[in-house]
């Protein structure tokens, strides 16, 4: 008998109306004659032409004018070539010249999905039976670009979400802090991604050494690299070492949302060079610390447009993050998952480093990875084309509980489950032969049709609550009661054994 699947009617739908304001660049030498044009305008124009443009962005944007200066001020180095005393111009053109260099992008435009389902850090004021929960999800607007959003909201005891109403007014990171960085860790890592790649360029590697300081910052090293592309000769290896070496410091920052925002509001927009092009499938999970500490991790994928790198978002509160790349040959490849909690006293990682089977990596270093098991082959015909995770495995008294995704004929995703022993996850003792979850006909078409997929789960009052995408476009979620499942992955593993 198949396990019972409840749909909710619930549908998470992307809502091109939620923008956020990006500063929009299109070059140097565009920047000089705008900048020109704009201070060449009479200062009663000037001023008429702000105040049109505050009144119909005002609304639309939480300290619209503060964002203006902000992009003014990035402005800085190109007025400083055209020899214009910035700091001294008057404020009003100041914002005028800001708002022309802001293009609203609406972060949901294209599409809303891959969503993961967590437990809120604050469970205060609550019923019986009720969860605070945190939903993440994958929003795309215009040129595939991918965005971290959340929803927030109560779960029942009916397994009905109580979602909050999302809000307008979003808002990018607050304060970014660029990662100050240690020479000889630093060094170590470069060294490191040599190791992993085979690659190495030592004539590079001593000049950096001796170029930098014992400490230094993201922009300290860009004005390092200079040096030393100077004393190198312009072959491709070298350009490709220094390239190398911007890309692995840009991929750390810190950054920070205003107090005043609500979970809903944040947008975690890509702000790295390595992640230009999109954050992807963020898996969260909340992870509990050998003495009881709560930390919620996600892994993702970073994408430049042309390379992928693993990264792992780490915070308390949801209101402060840290961004760090994931170091080590298993990082390499896409659908990372963190156990929730150390397995035999280190870190536990569900991985697919060929990108077709399902694979366990340990290590002591959060981020760094280097040991790998393959414990999941594709085995029916609804997944024989690759197999991944859902997201982290779920703690149940059975076992560790993981969702998976298959890929079969026409490139149809679907989710089945599994179950790992619960003190050597190498060991698999239950897998469904069927899939748990196929696309209805209703979720079949969208962005990518034919597709469900999900970025992890949550177990409630025994009941398991798969928060999936439709076809790329809208999510919703199903329920799954957890005894049953169980039973099934059990059940499917005796007869195997048998």
């Amino acid at each position: 008998m198949p396990v019972t699947v409840l749909r909710k009617e619930k549908i998470f739908q992307p809502d091109s109306s939620r923008v956020i304001a990006r500063f929009l660049f299109t070059g140097e030498e565009r920047a000089k004659r705008l900048i020109m044009a704009v201070m060449d305008l009479p200062e009663k124009q000037q001023r008429e032409v702000l105040n049109q443009v505050l009144r119909k962005y005002a609304k639309r944007h939480r300290s619209i004018q503060r964002i203006f200066i902000n992009h003014f001020r990035r402005l800085a180095s190109v007025m400083e070539l055209m020899e214009i005393d910035h700091k001294g111009l008057p404020e009003h053109l100041k914002l005028l010249i800001g708002s022309y260099f802001t293009m609203e992008y609406s972060i949901e435009a294209a599409a809303f999905f891959n969503p993961s389902i967590i437990e809120h850090p604050d469970q205060t004021a609550l019923a019986k039976g009720q969860k605070r929960i945190i939903l993440s999800f994958r929003a795309t607007g215009e040129g595939h670009i991918s965005s971290v959003v959340f929803r927030q909201g109560v779960l029942d005891k009916d397994m009905d979400i109580d979602v909050e109403p999302p809000g307008k007014m979003l808002e990018v990171p607050e304060h970014v802090k660029n990662h100050t960085y240690h020479k000889k860790s630093f060094l170590h890592k470069l060294r490191e991604m040599w190791t992993d790649s085979g690659y190495r360029n030592d004539e590079a590697y001593e000049i950096i050494s001796e170029e930098l300081k014992e400490t230094f910052t993201y922009e300290e090293l860009k004005q390092a690299l200079k040096e030393v592309q100077v004393k190198l000769e312009p072959r491709q290896e070298n350009l490709a070492f220094l390239q190398e070496v911007k890309w692995l410091a840009s991929s750390h920052y810190e950054m920070t949302f205003s107090a005043d925002t609500s979970v809903c509001e944040r947008v975690i927009f890509p702000i790295a060079e390595t992640e230009k092009n999109g954050i992807e499938d963020a898996r969260f999970v909340r992870f509990v610390g050998e003495k009881g500490a709560v930390t919620y991790y996600a892994t993702y994928t970073a994408y430049d447009g042309i390379s992928i790198l693993p990264k792992l978002l780490v915070t308390k509160d949801f209101r402060h993050f840290k961004v760090m790349p994931m170091h080590g040959y298993i990082a390499q490849n896409k659908g990372m998952a963190l156990f929730p909690r150390k397995v035999n006293g280190r870190y536990a990682m569900l991985c697919r480093i060929d990108g077709v089977n399902n694979y366990i990596a340990y290590s002591d270093t959060i981020n760094v990875w280097r040991e790998a098991k393959l414990i999941q082959t594709p085995q029916q015909p609804w997944e024989l084309i690759q197999m991944g995770n859902c997201g982290s495995p779920l703690e149940t008294k059975a076992g560790w509980l993981v969702l998976t995704h298959g890929v079969g004929p026409m490139r149809e995703y679907v989710l089945g489950a599994s179950l790992l022993d619960l003190d050597n996850p190498e060991k698999e003792i239950g897998r469904l032969k069927q899939p748990l979850l196929v696309p209805s006909r209703k979720e079949r078409e969208g962005y990518v049709p034919n597709v469900v997929y999900s970025c992890g789960a949550y177990i409630h009052e025994g009941e398991l609550i798969i928060p999936y995408a439709m076809s790329d476009y809208a999510s919703t979620y199903a329920v799954v009661n957890v005894d049953e499942l169980l039973a099934a992955l059990l059940k499917g593993h005796a007869l195997s054994a048998g």
